[in-house]
C-alpha cells in the first residue's frame, strides 16, 4: 500500500505558505503522493463546502513540482467538462514533463450545477462530455499530431508535443461511486478512486462490479485507490455516524486492516470534515495526521503498525 495526502488548497486558511508546508511535510514524512482538489468557479453551491480562496490545481501542482523531488502529484479530482480536452491534454503533458513523470490525473464529472452554468457547460451532459474528453485525451497521448470528431469537439492535425514524461501517459484515476463512474473507471481508468465510501459496500458491490465491467470492456481491472476521511476520537463512534478511518485508534486500525484486505494500490488520506468553519484552524487536522502516522501506518513499508 502506498499512502497519499489530500492537501487543502481552498478555504480561509489556504495560502501559498500552507500548501507548501503541507507538501513539504508529506514528502519529508514519507508519503508517496500529494493531491489537490478542483473547482474553477466558486459559486454559492461550491462555497458551501469549498469556500474561497481556491487555488487552481494545475498551477499549484506545477509550483509544488519545483519544491519537491520525490512525492507524486495528483488531482482528486479534476472536473473533466470544465476544460477543453486539448487544453487539458497540454496541461497534463507539460506538468508531467516538468515534474519528471510524477503526475497522477484523477478525474471526475462534477456535481455543482451553478458552477456548470457559470462556465457555460451543460450540466445534464457532463457524463457524455467526460467520456468524450477521456477518449480525446487518449488520442492526444498516442499521436504526435491528433485529430478528433465527437458530438461536442472537432479538430484536425493538432500537434501535441511535448508528450508526457511517463509513457504511455500519466495514470488516470477515475473518481465516483455510481454505476456510471465505475463503468468509466473500467473503460478508461488505470485506477478507480472512490471517495469516502463504506468498506462493506466496496467488498460486496463496488470492487466486484469494477472487475465485471473491466471484463466486459476487455481491459485489465484497474487498480483500487480510495480516498478516506480520517478523524481520531477519544471515544468510539457508532457505525451510523462514521466512515472508514474515523473513530478511536482501535476502530481505525480495524478499518485499515479491512481496507488492506481489499488490496488497494494507494490510500489517500483526507482530513477535511466538510465543514468550512474547520478550515480556520489547521492544527487539529495536523494532529490527526501525526497520530495516524505514529500509531496506525508505517509509510516506509506501506503497511500497518
Amino acid at each position: 500500500m502506498k499512502f497519499g495526502l489530500n492537501l487543502i488548497n481552498f478555504g480561509p486558511g489556504a495560502s501559498a505558505e500552507s500548501i507548501a508546508a503541507s507538501a513539504d511535510w508529506a514528502e519529508r514524512t514519507g508519503f508517496h503522493l500529494v493531491m489537490v482538489s478542483d473547482h474553477v468557479a466558486v459559486t454559492p453551491d461550491v462555497a458551501k463546502t469549498y469556500p474561497a480562496p481556491f487555488y487552481e490545481p494545475f498551477t499549484a501542482l506545477a509550483w509544488l513540482a519545483g519544491r519537491t523531488s520525490r512525492v507524486e502529484l495528483g488531482t482528486t479530482v479534476v472536473i473533466l467538462p470544465y476544460r477543453h480536452p486539448l487544453l487539458l491534454a497540454r496541461m497534463v503533458n507539460n506538468l508531467d514533463q516538468l515534474s519528471n513523470g510524477r503526475l497522477i490525473l484523477g478525474v471526475g464529472v462534477g456535481w455543482a450545477q451553478a458552477e456548470f452554468a457559470a462556465l457555460g457547460v451543460p450540466f445534464s451532459q457532463r457524463g457524455r462530455l467526460s467520456d468524450e474528453y477521456l477518449t480525446i485525451l487518449q488520442t492526444c497521448w498516442s499521436h504526435e499530431v491528433a485529430s478528433a470528431e465527437t458530438r461536442s469537439v472537432g479538430f484536425a492535425e493538432v500537434h501535441t508535443a511535448p508528450p508526457p514524461k511517463r509513457q504511455p501517459h500519466p495514470p488516470v484515476w477515475v473518481g465516483g461511486s455510481s454505476h456510471a463512474a465505475i463503468y468509466r473507471a473500467a473503460r478508461f481508468g488505470d485506477a478507480w478512486h472512490p471517495l469516502n465510501v463504506p468498506l462493506e459496500w466496496l467488498a460486496r458491490d463496488g470492487l466486484p462490479t469494477l472487475r465485471r465491467m473491466a471484463e466486459e470492456c476487455q481491459r485489465p481491472t484497474p487498480a483500487f485507490a480510495p480516498r478516506i476521511r480520517v478523524r481520531v476520537t477519544d471515544t468510539p463512534l457508532d457505525a451510523a455516524e462514521r466512515g472508514p478511518g474515523q473513530g478511536t485508534l482501535d476502530q481505525i486500525r480495524r478499518d485499515m486492516e479491512a481496507l488492506a484486505r481489499l488490496e488497494p494500490e494507494y490510500v489517500v488520506l483526507d482530513t477535511y470534515s466538510g465543514h468550512p468553519a474547520d478550515l480556520l484552524n489547521a492544527e487539529p487536522a495536523q494532529r490527526t495526521l501525526d497520530v495516524f502516522v505514529e500509531k496506525v501506518v508505517d509509510l516506509t513499508r506501506g503497511s500497518l503498525r
